[in-house]
């Protein structure tokens, strides 16, 4: 998988297809959607600290979200099959998530592909020196915040899956306050230095209403 620090390349689409579903996801039902492990918002957790650089910030949230996320993926993946989740997308009747190729030819592929893409690409990324410097000396390019924000794009499409098509996994494994926590540090964080597009967050915007409702966000 060369070339996968090439952010117009490895973008990916997003499809949206109309719902046909009543029922209302698991995710969004009390008392799930209200299970937290954290009290108040992450406010002082997501501001930038005094005289710390803002990349350096970034970077090495960034990295701790993409752990995160690659855990809690990792819990479940079992579940994340070709034969279940032939598609990437979030809730059957909900966005279909395209995969752009280096190429410029957008496909379907399974979920558990599309995650793996996603992951090795931001392992890349983030090993890249070019990209994310570790060294005393070098400095983050000008485009280090444009690349953020299109981990971030990723990243949200994985949580998308996960809280559409795995959920109830989260819930047998009593995982679903840890992982509730995570994307609501997750989306305080993209909102405090503006990494998420509005458009990117539909799938997930009705839970974000409960959490913002609930104070939990910043």
């Amino acid at each position: 998988m060369s070339g996968f620090f090439n952010l117009n390349k490895f973008s990916g689409k997003a499809k949206p297809k109309r719902s046909n579903s009543a029922v209302r996801p698991l995710f969004l039902s009390a008392p799930y959607c209200n299970n937290s492990i954290v009290k108040g918002n992450f406010k002082t957790i997501v501001q930038l600290p005094k005289y710390v650089d803002a990349n350096e910030w970034l970077a090495v949230n960034v990295f701790d979200f993409y752990n995160y996320i690659n855990m809690f993926y990792g819990s479940i993946s079992e579940f994340c099959t070709l034969r279940d989740c032939p598609t990437m997308s979030a809730g059957g009747g909900g966005f279909e998530y395209l995969w752009l190729d280096g190429q410029k030819k957008t496909s379907r592929v399974p979920a558990p592909q599309y995650i793996d893409f996603v992951m090795s690409w931001i392992q890349t990324l983030v090993n890249d020196e070019n990209t994310s410097p570790t060294k005393d000396g070098r400095e983050f390019p000008d485009t280090f915040h444009q690349t953020v924000r299109a981990i971030f794009k990723q990243l949200i499409r994985v949580f998308a899956h996960i809280y559409h098509s795995h959920y109830d996994k989260m819930l047998s494994l009593c995982q679903e306050g840890h992982f509730n926590s995570l994307f609501a540090h997750f989306v305080s964080f993209g909102r405090e230095f503006d990494l998420i597009d509005k458009k990117d967050i539909v799938p997930l915007m009705d839970l974000i209403e409960i959490m913002d409702s609930n104070g939990i966000l910043c």
